[in-house]
């Protein structure tokens, strides 16, 4: 059974049902009907991603995230860090008032920097655990680039495997670009060796994000989480 019904989904956001089906039969297909987690969205500041804010491309993957919370998260809501040099802001999307909202936030964000993974991951930890960490909590985490500090995101990602956090990240751009290596050797961080479970994944949706249909979206951001819940599960990390 889905978190928030389609009833509600299309009184309160209409725009977001065809959205909410396709996370729903993405769901189905990997086992996940009934599973709830808390739905986070980490979006990059930095410079170079001005042209996918210009081109709708963040709102576009913010509405998809929209639709998967809804499955998942009974609260209408899914909370957003926004990060570069440091965490430009943490606030959130609601399926009230979706529309636009991206834009409406960065409009307010000033100076776009440089890309430190880490600091988003810690502002994603520390809300998590604000909020009593009950449920599991899947985090998508969007970068054009690799981190500024390498060792930094690494050790983050060790860390948190103790926690009831699984990492999705997605890669905006050139698909044979070098920047997007360190997040692949992410994927494959070596278990028990680096960290007690695999907690993160990594797909690349290319230079134009709004041509990857949602069905293969969802596919691929939820390819590796059955996974990790029960290696969570088995290792004490999720109930």
């Amino acid at each position: 059974m889905s978190a928030i019904s389609l009833s509600k989904v299309r009184e309160t956001a209409p725009a977001l049902v065809d959205l909410y089906k396709a996370a729903g039969v993405s769901l189905d297909k990997h086992g996940l009907r009934g599973q709830r987690a808390a739905v986070y969205l980490v979006v990059d500041h930095s410079g170079s991603m001005r042209p996918y804010y210009r081109d709708g491309s963040v709102q576009a993957l913010a509405d998809r995230v929209l639709g998967l919370s809804a499955q998942l998260d009974d609260d209408g809501s899914v909370p957003v860090v926004f990060f570069s040099t440091g965490v430009d802001a943490v606030t959130e999307i609601a399926l009230t008032g979706h529309h636009g909202r991206i834009e409406r936030i960065v409009a307010g964000l000033g100076h776009m920097g440089k890309t430190n993974y880490h600091v988003a991951m810690d502002a994603v930890i520390d809300h998590h655990l604000d909020r009593g960490g009950a449920d599991p909590a899947f985090v998508v985490f969007q970068t054009d680039g690799g981190p500024t500090s390498r060792l930094a995101a690494e050790k983050y990602v060790c860390k948190a495997a103790r926690l009831p956090l699984f990492w999705q990240f997605i890669g905006f751009g050139d698909p044979g670009s070098k920047q997007f290596d360190f997040l692949r050797r992410l994927d494959e961080l070596a278990v028990p060796g680096k960290r007690v479970v695999d907690n993160a994944g990594f797909f690349h949706a290319g230079s134009d994000p709004g041509a990857v249909s949602d069905a293969e979206l969802y596919d691929r951001l939820l390819g590796e989480f059955p996974s990790w819940l029960a290696a969570a599960r088995a290792g004490g990390i999720v109930p």
